[in-house]
């Protein structure tokens, strides 16, 4: 099967350091496999988004040498795509709509006794799995354990990642029935996702280590919809001086690109790419032929 890989920013702001790194690693992998390498810009969480953006890390991948092989594709262009996938899922009894707020769950489960991590959202209890009782519809919601019953799925549900190894969750028990649609309407990160990577073929994703959380919900979704599930490879993350991930809600500052080739040599270094002398475009040929040895 050709190898089809993909990098896919979300256009709240512009390229940093982190974001680079993920790119140049995505880009490298597909080049060293001889397949292709296209970008989806996530823009389906509207409101978080910066106009502008998008064209602006579009132009900040194209100085560095990095473009892809395929017109790029936009989430917020996607939306009849993502209903067409609720309607299946529905259609199958495997989604139902849910009427719960967010601070209805934590309570939940407060009274339950569980407390939730920082950074993850609150298990969802099931409220409203078997009706409304009388609130109104906000969201959409998977059915895991239905959907992992029907398709008689592993629990928990395994799989290997290139560079992580042998990977675990039980996503009933760990995530609970996941939104797909969220209550003031736009689409969830996990249903847009692998509604797009099957839409442009994507065969290898390699992403953050940050994202290895998804890996599980993702691959239920490509069950419940009958898709293929991708080869996942999840890289380690660019931390910033509080030692959290490299991020623009962590103060991540712009790529300097006024020496292109120099910011690249600081993404490849957290690849363990050395430093290479030449131009743009002979220094990503020499690492995509040390990546192929190295792979």
């Amino acid at each position: 099967m050709p190898y089809i890989g993909r990098f896919a920013p979300s256009p709240t702001g512009p390229l940093h350091a982190g974001s680079l790194v993920a790119a140049l690693a995505s880009w490298l992998d597909a080049r060293a496999h001889g397949g292709q390498w296209l970008v989806r810009i996530e823009d389906v969480d509207t409101p978080r988004c910066i106009p502008g953006a998008d064209q602006l890390i579009l132009q900040q991948l194209a100085t560095c040498g990095l473009v892809p092989d395929a017109p790029v594709m936009w989430q917020s262009q996607r939306g009849d795509a993502y209903q067409v996938a609720l309607n299946t899922l529905i259609a199958k009894d495997w989604a139902y709509p849910c009427g719960c707020s967010r601070k209805e769950i934590e309570d939940a489960q407060a009274l339950m006794g569980h407390t939730r991590e920082r950074h993850t959202a609150a298990v969802y209890p099931g409220t409203c799995r078997e009706g409304l009782n009388g609130k109104a519809a906000r969201a959409w919601r998977l059915n895991v354990q239905r959907v992992i019953d029907d398709l008689q799925l592993a629990t928990p549900l395994t799989w290997q990642d290139r560079l992580l190894g042998a990977q675990q969750q039980d996503v009933a028990k760990d995530v609970g029935d996941f939104v797909l649609r969220r209550a003031d309407g736009l689409w969830a990160y996990q249903l847009a996702v692998v509604v797009d990577d099957a839409a442009q073929g994507i065969t290898h994703i390699v992403r953050g280590e940050d994202l290895t959380d998804n890996t599980a919900r993702q691959i239920v979704l490509q069950h419940a919809l009958d898709l293929a599930t991708p080869t996942y490879m999840h890289t380690p993350l660019v931390l910033g001086e509080n030692g959290e991930k490299l991020s623009k809600q962590n103060g991540a500052e712009a790529l300097d690109l006024s020496h292109p080739l120099v910011t690249l040599h600081q993404a490849a270094s957290l690849l363990n790419l050395p430093a290479e002398h030449g131009t743009l475009s002979e220094t990503l040929t020499t690492w995509v032929k040390r990546y192929e040895k190295s792979k």
